[in-house]
């Protein structure tokens, strides 16, 4: 069943989309119709800034204001990939998947579980996250202080303040590290809204 707003179709989210979290390569639906890749233009791959992203109905949906993207996509990679200095990319990629645990964004927090995993070299710590919750036992204290930090920012935004930054640093992190860690789990809060608000994920192909 679906209807028509605008003159764009909507479709009511299928019964077979994945619901538990999971390392997989997850698809992901559109609930509204993302620009077909005939239709791209230059200005479009410059929006997309990765030309490979035109592969993804996501980024094809967001692509409509190419701009904007432009803007949302360069502050992910500056948060993700930039490492002069600051947090790991291990523990940046920890931030973004107890955000997205914590939201219920499983496509999400399949992504950045296997990025966790693969730059940490700790999938089974990774998947005690997504398979009994950011308050699974952990024992390396920066995963812990991470983990706690990306949940208060994502629960109660206006709440998170000085004692978490305190656990952070006393887990051995410095300033620009505890910047990584935020706006790791901070660009999240805003991407699993966005996400989870455009369509659902589907089971891996097989």
């Amino acid at each position: 069943m679906s209807e028509t707003i605008t003159g764009t179709t909507t479709e009511e989210p299928t019964a077979t989309a994945p619901n538990e979290f999971t390392q997989a390569e997850l698809g992901w639906e559109a609930w509204l119709e993302p620009l077909p890749l005939e239709e791209l233009t230059e200005r479009h791959y410059a929006g997309l800034v990765d030309k490979g992203r035109a592969n993804s109905p996501y980024f094809r949906l967001l692509v409509r204001d190419p701009d904007i993207l432009g803007a949302r996509t360069r502050t992910d990679n500056d948060i993700f990939y930039n490492e002069k200095g600051g947090l790991t990319r291990a523990l940046r990629e920890l931030s973004a998947t107890a955000a997205s645990r914590t939201n219920g964004c499983i496509f999400c927090a399949s992504v950045h579980s296997r990025f966790a995993s693969h730059h940490s070299k700790r999938p089974e710590d990774v998947q005690r996250l997504l398979d009994d919750g950011t308050a699974a036992q952990q024992g390396d204290p920066q995963w812990r202080a991470v983990i706690d930090a990306s949940v208060a920012l994502t629960r109660i935004p206006d709440e998170f303040g000085a004692s978490d930054v305190r656990a952070l640093r006393e887990a051995g992190l410095d300033d620009v590290a505890i910047i990584d860690a935020i706006n790791g789990a901070a660009f999240f809060n805003w991407a699993n809204r966005l996400m989870l608000s455009l369509g659902e994920p589907t089971p891996p192909k097989s």
